[in-house]
């Protein structure tokens, strides 16, 4: 009995070499991105959790500080609650974040920058920058949008349930 082969051509494995899937070269980005971080933000006496924490209170440049919960920064900083916590204490503890003395609701305590958080931020905002910009440098604006709306895309993606 003849077994029917099958074609090589519609078997071939078309899955491209490790070095060229998105989220390996996402992941070399991000770590790249996290050591000249880490390397530029220490000169501030600050690590990257505590500089993303300070960014995400100091909100966008046209609007006021913002006052948020260690889950929220957590969220945002990309750590555990536990890590956020230690962040939260050693900033606060340098002089950088501060809490309401009193609950505002329940168990709810917001952190809020400090005139000194204000200027450590400011301070190392330019590094990150030029981080920033430096990792952009070989496209051109409009390839540099392109690239964060698909990026951003793509988390979009993540975050639906498939059916």
């Amino acid at each position: 009995m003849d077994v029917p082969r099958e074609d090589p051509a519609s078997t071939a494995d078309t899955t491209p070499p490790l070095t060229r899937r998105v989220g390996y070269v996402l992941k070399q980005a991000l770590g790249l991105m996290r050591a000249r971080m880490d390397e530029d933000l220490r000169p501030h006496g600050l690590t990257v959790p505590q500089y993303a924490c300070l960014e995400l209170l100091h909100g966008p440049a046209d609007e006021s500080p913002l006052e948020l919960t260690n889950a929220e920064l957590a969220r945002g900083a990309f750590v555990s609650a536990q890590s956020m916590n230690q962040v939260v204490k050693t900033l606060h503890d340098r002089g950088l974040v501060e809490r309401p003395a009193e609950s505002v609701s329940g168990r709810r305590q917001p952190v809020r920058l400090t005139a000194a958080g204000r200027a450590a931020v400011t301070a190392a905002q330019g590094e990150v920058r030029a981080i920033e910009k430096r990792m952009l440098a070989p496209l051109t604006a409009a390839e540099g949008e392109a690239t964060v709306a698909a990026l951003t895309a793509m988390v979009a993606a993540l975050h639906e349930r498939p059916d």
